[in-house]
Formats: C-alpha cells, structure tokens, sequence
C-alpha cells in the first residue's frame, strides 16, 4: 500500500509514473542514516534522496548508493531536489548534481 501511495504522490507532483521497488523504503531509510543532511544547502528538513539517473530511466539503479543524493525539499527558492536535481523541472535531470553539491559546499566554506 505504501508503494502505491508514493506511486501517487509523484504524479501528483509531476514526476513520472513508475512503480518502486519493494526494497526501496529500506534503501532510502539507510541512505538517509549515511547522508542525513541535504548536499547542496546542508539541511535537515524535508529531505528526499534523490536518484541522480532517474530509475525511470535505467531500473537498474533504483536501488544503487552510488546513484543517490539527498536533496530537501523546503519549497521556494530552498527546493533543492527541485532546483538542483532536476533543474526546475520534475522531468529533467542533473547527472552532474554530485559534483555541484561538492563544489557548492567548497565554495561556501
């Protein structure tokens, strides 16, 4: 049921209808306890991981740590899964969000 329910939610949002893996909630649940802060901004709140290729697009990395990123969500001009990972626009991606973030942060310091 709670696939479905997020399933729904994103086409709520825009964001393209793909069913998630089973696994995904553990997955995101372990990524979020070894990347707690979002990456771009350094936040707490409303954080998403973030695929970086979208699993839409290549299945096979639904479930890859390699292909995740925490983004948050806090709207506005703070949005930065919406900003930086997919460029203003759900359909978009970023494949360069990573360095981005890494770069963002080194510049910020």
């Amino acid at each position: 049921m709670h696939r479905l329910l997020r399933l729904a939610v994103d086409i709520l949002k825009g964001k393209p209808a793909v069913l998630r893996s089973p696994r995904w909630h553990a997955v995101e649940k372990q990524h979020l306890k070894d990347e707690p802060v979002c990456q771009w901004c350094g936040g707490v709140d409303r954080l998403q991981v973030h695929h970086i290729t979208p699993f839409h697009l290549a299945k096979a990395l639904e479930l890859d740590p390699w292909n995740l990123i925490t983004l948050c969500e806090d709207g506005g001009d703070s949005n930065c899964h919406l900003i930086h990972g997919h460029l203003g626009n759900w359909r978009n991606f970023n494949p360069s969000v990573r360095a981005q973030c890494t770069a963002h942060r080194a510049w910020r310091v």
